[in-house]
């Protein structure tokens, strides 16, 4: 098949060559993947952005070399005065080489097409977005895979719908790529809260605010730190919602977000742990009130606007999907569901030591606490040890799975780390403005009164269970008696740190 001279040459055949074999190879990968059920996210990579990288690169080298070829041509043939190149049909090479482009441009355009809209989705997906960059990413995808939102694609939550946020998150990640080629990103990771969606925008496109449940029992069973593992059982009532559901967010938790209320505030960290201003604003009125910690004054009309925010979802659900569990939360649940042995003596007070370390790796987080667990009981309880090993190394299996699923030494990456502002038990949670100490000029005061968000229906050991109706509320009696400490402290001031 003959071509135009001017396509005979190095840069021309090079670039040919490149995109042939470019081709032939995201085909190849392409009819793996789709027939036999193959691959991984790196082929997806391969498929749809580098591989197509190289072949575009191809084309472009095959005119390019064309040109240079045809403009050396004509300073070698001086009677040739033409500026273009003659397209006459009846020239065989000249019909080859038009058919030859037409063919190629319109496939090249298919497979374009085809690509652009797989390459979309591909950077859509969660494999992409969680596996591509291991040990960066792992931690995030890890707990994510473990969530109440795993089925939810990554982008619903961080991109959402919409080309322009589609176009910022792209143009946001180039600097990632950037950060975690040359390795220079910090660890741990911070969680990007000025730069995530709204709520209403990403949250709101399932969860429908006006139809949140009212009202719901909470159950939960804890153990305590001695011999027995004793357990300790509390139901709670949250108050998610009003009393009757047909009164929608006119009382409860969710009030927060009502549509005909307005809570904004300022914080003094990254975190969004320390709030020392809040302004109330009842939309239909125009009634304001502005509270503030007596620790500090701030005069809001001096502040930038922009770090004056309005309370949504986030504000509370900040680990909606990305949970990192305290050890005293997943070992409670593993012996709950059976997993860890309860008859195993002190394997609360064991599996906690253990957990109260810090580790520079994972491997050496897992030998730990094999070590530690088999010295334990092999000290203390010699005849357990020797009568019932098999419970033992049930329990050390257990609690290395649930460490690696919340703990990532790699990355610096834990509990503590990323606070769940859900509750106030180990983080300060709702106390970081419930906590009587934010007064309006009026003399109002943010309460902390806990009955604000649920009352306790039930509390104590199952032999020595107290019970009231869903009606009342019980007063809260702490598992391990610390006098009246509890109702001065906040519950995070030792349980953030004490496992």
């Amino acid at each position: 098949m003959k071509l135009p001279r001017s396509f005979y040459n190095w840069l021309s055949l090079t670039g040919a060559i490149l995109a042939i074999i470019s081709l032939f190879i995201i085909v190849f990968l392409f009819l793996i993947s789709f027939f036999f059920d193959q691959g991984s996210s790196y082929l997806g990579l391969f498929i749809y952005i580098i591989l197509p990288i190289f072949l575009v690169i191809g084309l472009i080298l095959i005119p390019i070399g064309m040109y240079v070829k045809a403009k050396k041509d004509r300073k070698r043939v001086e009677q040739s005065k033409r500026r273009w190149p003659l397209i006459d049909m009846n020239r065989k090479h000249t019909r080859n080489a038009f058919f030859i482009f037409t063919l190629g441009t319109l496939v090249f355009l298919m497979l374009s097409a085809v690509g652009s809209y797989e390459a979309y989705h591909y950077t859509e997906s969660v494999e992409f977005c969680g596996t591509l960059c291991h040990k960066v990413m792992k931690p995030e995808y890890v707990a994510y895979q473990n969530s109440p939102h795993a089925r939810v694609a990554c982008v619903d939550c961080h991109v959402g719908p919409g080309a322009d946020w589609y176009v910022k998150s792209k143009l946001s990640g180039l600097y990632q790529v950037y950060a975690v080629t040359t390795g220079n990103y910090p660890k741990p990771i911070p969680t990007p809260v000025r730069n995530l969606r709204p709520a209403r925008e990403t949250c709101e496109e399932c969860h429908w605010p006006e139809q949140f449940y009212a009202r719901k029992l909470k159950y939960r069973k804890h153990y305590l730190a001695d011999y027995d593992n004793t357990e300790w059982d509390i139901t709670m009532k949250m108050k998610i919602g009003s009393n009757y559901k047909a009164l929608g967010l006119k009382e409860g938790i969710h009030w927060h977000i009502n549509p005909d209320v307005k809570i904004e505030y300022i914080a003094f960290d990254e975190q969004r742990e320390e709030i020392p201003w809040v302004r109330y604003t009842d939309r239909k009125t125009g009634k304001t009130v502005v509270y503030q910690s007596p620790d500090t004054t701030i005069d809001a009309s001096r502040v930038d606007p922009e770090e004056i925010r309005t309370m949504d979802c986030m504000d509370c659900h900040n680990r909606p999907s990305h949970i990192y569990r305290p050890p005293q939360e997943y070992i409670d649940d593993a012996i709950t569901a059976g997993e860890i042995p309860k008859n195993l003596p002190d394997i609360k007070v064991a599996a906690m030591d253990v957990l109260n370390n810090d580790f520079p790796t994972t491997d050496s987080a897992m030998e730990f606490i094999e070590t530690e667990i088999n010295f334990y009981y092999e000290l203390l309880y010699p005849e357990v040890y020797d009568t019932n090993k098999a419970a033992v190394n049930q329990a050390i299996k257990v609690i290395q799975e649930k460490f690696k699923l919340n703990v990532f030494p790699g990355m610096k990456v834990d509990w503590k780390v990323y606070p769940d502002h859900i509750g106030h038990l180990h983080s300060e949670g709702c106390y970081r403005c419930h906590n009587d100490k934010h007064v309006s000029a009026e003399g109002y005061t943010i309460s902390r009164d806990c009955n604000l968000c649920h009352d306790i229906v039930a509390q104590g050991a199952p032999a020595n269970l107290q019970v009231t109706t869903v009606l009342d509320s019980l007063v809260f009696e702490h598992p391990v008696d610390i006098g009246e400490s509890w109702k001065e402290l906040h519950c995070a001031e030792c349980h953030r740190d004490l496992y």
